[in-house]
């Protein structure tokens, strides 16, 4: 088998492992990414890039605000280093709540405009997900590997992690497997962290009508622009890991599409995923000791954080100070029994 030692392993092609992975290139590290392929949770998204109405519906704080519009102001660059396209058309809030939300959202500091019963906010842009993650895995050459981690090991010099393609020897190690089971050899400490992270089952759907041309949020789900016609969702099932489609919840969102873009939404092909999360539904990004480093629980954030955990991550692999927002996402923040 081909030498596949390297400088820092990232174990999980999601978004916030191909993220980290990105930045770390960009660093100049030597960076191989393990994955077995196919289709993620990052994968199974519509690419939000929202923090203004991420905001508004978990009924943020200014500082969780100010932390999510911190991590939106990442990507024009992070796009920019890693070749990827962002549609920067503005988000909108439509319902006869609009003056409510307006309000809300300029309390928190976000720009926004107003008009009858539309709302649009200026920094909520969003991203093709699967043409994103297929961009950072090109990127990546062949330092993708196609493979499963089957088990990690400590070593004098760092780990060595099992994989079906042969082992794998780095002095980094980063866990960035969203939901998938613990990885066999970690720290009890770390894997007891990252078992208590709650699934969170969720669908979406895709329709070749074009139904919009801009993301349009309202109460019950969105509506969004894909490459070939529209993306409609979403659900959120705390605790659950099934994806397969809830026809009830199928009609409903049918239902909140129709009535946001004022069009009708043929023939709808649903997918699932399931995400990760935590108590306070911030990622769990950067050092746990030893050469260990977590990118892992962004809920349903995950391509809005994906910049901003890359940097706390490459930051505390290089030993750089901690940023404003690292303290919010260590992930020992809760202790290792208090999830």
């Amino acid at each position: 088998m081909a030498d596949l030692s390297c400088d820092i392993v990232v174990i999980g092609a999601g978004v916030l492992g191909l993220s980290v992975a990105a930045e770390l290139t960009a660093r100049r590290h030597d960076v191989r990414v393990v994955d077995p392929g196919g289709p993620n949770a990052s994968s199974v998204a519509a690419g939000m890039i929202a923090p203004a109405f991420e905001s508004l519906l978990d009924g943020a704080d200014a500082e969780r605000a100010a932390l999510l519009r911190d991590a939106s102001a990442l990507w024009p660059a992070f796009a920019a280093r890693s070749g990827l396209l962002l549609d920067r058309t503005s988000a909108e809030w439509r319902g006869s709540d609009a003056g409510e939300v307006a309000g809300a959202l300029s309390r928190l500091g976000f720009r926004v405009k107003a008009e009858g019963d539309v709302v649009r906010a200026e920094s909520d842009i969003r991203i093709d997900a699967e043409a994103a993650l297929e961009r950072l895995r090109v990127g990546l050459g062949e330092r993708f590997v196609v493979a499963e981690a089957r088990s990690a090991k400590r070593t004098p010099e760092g780990w060595r992690v099992g994989t079906t393609a042969g082992p794998i020897d780095a002095r980094q190690l980063i866990v960035a497997t969203g939901v998938a089971a613990t990885l066999p050899g970690l720290p009890d400490v770390v894997a007891g962290v990252i078992d208590a992270i709650e699934p969170i089952a969720g669908q979406i759907g895709r329709t070749g009508a074009r139904l919009t041309d801009r993301v349009v949020r309202g109460v019950g789900g969105y509506v969004a622009p894909a490459a070939a016609g529209s993306l409609i969702g979403a659900t959120m099932v705390h605790g659950s890991r099934e994806t397969a489609p809830d026809p009830a919840a199928s009609a409903r969102l049918v239902e909140v599409a129709t009535r946001l873009s004022g069009a009708s939404a043929p023939d709808v092909e649903w997918r699932g995923g399931v995400r990760g999360a935590t108590p306070d539904g911030l990622p769990l990004a950067g050092p746990v000791g030893d050469g260990l480093h977590l990118a892992l629980a962004p809920r349903r954030n995950g391509w809005l954080l994906g910049p901003l955990v890359a940097r706390v991550v490459a930051d505390g692999i290089e030993g750089r100070p901690r940023g404003s927002h690292a303290a919010a996402l260590d992930p020992l923040r809760f202790g290792p029994q208090s999830f």
